[in-house]
C-alpha cells in the first residue's frame, strides 16, 4: 500500500495545482483508471493488467 501511494504522489500528485476539489477528483479517477488497466508494471513482466488479464484468459 505505501509502494502505491508513493507512486500516486511521484506520478500524479507532485509538482501540480488543481482549480478546485472537483478538478482534483476527476484528475484522480482519471489516474487511477489508467493505473488499474493502461500503466505498465513490471511485475506484470512489463504488461499492463489490461494486457495481462487478456493473455491469462487467451492461455
Amino acid at each position: 500500500t505505501e509502494q502505491v501511494f508513493g507512486h500516486l504522489k511521484d506520478e500524479f500528485y507532485t509538482g501540480r495545482e488543481f482549480a478546485s476539489y472537483e478538478e482534483f477528483k476527476n484528475e484522480l479517477d482519471a489516474y487511477i483508471i489508467h493505473w488499474n488497466t493502461r500503466r505498465r508494471q513490471i511485475r506484470l513482466e512489463g504488461h499492463t493488467p489490461e494486457e495481462f488479464r487478456n493473455m491469462s484468459l487467451t492461455a
